[in-house]
C-alpha cells in the first residue's frame, strides 16, 4: 500500500524575515510517500478476542432478477465485470466495471441499478457511442462529470423500469438525479439532452441500437 501527502512546513527563509515569493508566502510544501505491507485479515493468525471487536460486515442472500440477468448477458460488445472491493465504478482506461461483492448489495434491485448505472458509462466509451462526456477526461464534480452522471443514472432508471425492479429503487435514483441536477442549475437544457444521452446508452445495452456513430 502507498500513502502520500502534502504537508504545508515553514520555510528557513522565514527565520530572517525574508519571504518565499512575490505572493509573501511564508511556507514550502513537503510531499511525504511511504510504503507499507499489508495483509489480508484471514492471513494473519490473531486472537479470537481480536476478531470478535472487528465490525461485523453486514450480508445479504438473494436470488437474482430472471430481467436483469438477460439485459445483463444481452449487451452488445460489453465490458468486463469484475467483483472485489467496496466501490462501483467504470474505468475506461481497462474497459472494466468493478462492483462490490453481491452479497454486500441490500437486494438484487439495488445490485442492477447500480451495475445498470456503471453500464451506462461503458456504454459511452469510445468504440461503443463515443460520448463525449466519457471519452473525455473531467474532474469530479465539474460541469462535464455531473452530466454523465446524469446519463448514467437516467440511464441505470429505463433499465430499471425495464426489468420490472422495485419503485422504491428508482424513487433512490431520481433523489441522486436531482443531485447532479443542482450542479447544472445555469444550463436549463442540460436536464432533456442527458435524457437523450441516457435512452440511447439503455438501448444500446438492450441490443436495440449497437451504433457507434
Amino acid at each position: 500500500m502507498v500513502f502520500w501527502k502534502v504537508d504545508q512546513i515553514p520555510d528557513a527563509q522565514t527565520e530572517t524575515g525574508a519571504e518565499n515569493d512575490e505572493t509573501g508566502d511564508k511556507s514550502r510544501r513537503r510531499f511525504v510517500l511511504r510504503y507499507y505491507r499489508v495483509f489480508n485479515l484471514e492471513q494473519c493468525e490473531l486472537p479470537q478476542a481480536v476478531f470478535s471487536k472487528l465490525p461485523k460486515i453486514e450480508t445479504h442472500q438473494h436470488d437474482p432478477i430472471e430481467a436483469a440477468e438477460r439485459i445483463i448477458a444481452g449487451m452488445p460488445n460489453p465490458p468486463e465485470i469484475e467483483y472485489g472491493g467496496s466501490k462501483a465504478f467504470y474505468s475506461p482506461i481497462t474497459d472494466r466495471v468493478t462492483l462490490p461483492p453481491r452479497e454486500l448489495f441490500i437486494s438484487a434491485d439495488e445490485h442492477f441499478a447500480t451495475l445498470a448505472h456503471e453500464l451506462s458509462h461503458a456504454a459511452g466509451a469510445d468504440k461503443r457511442l463515443n460520448r463525449k462526456s466519457i471519452t473525455e477526461a473531467a474532474p469530479f464534480g465539474s460541469p462535464t462529470y455531473s452530466f454523465e452522471e446524469l446519463v448514467a443514472e437516467f440511464s441505470a432508471a429505463y433499465l430499471c423500469a425495464e426489468a420490472g425492479i422495485s419503485p422504491a429503487v428508482i424513487e433512490n435514483q431520481a433523489a441522486y438525479i436531482q443531485g447532479w441536477l443542482a450542479k447544472l442549475r445555469t444550463d436549463k437544457r442540460m436536464a432533456v439532452i442527458a435524457a437523450a444521452q441516457a435512452q440511447r446508452a439503455a438501448e444500446f445495452i438492450l441490443g436495440r441500437n449497437e451504433s457507434c456513430e
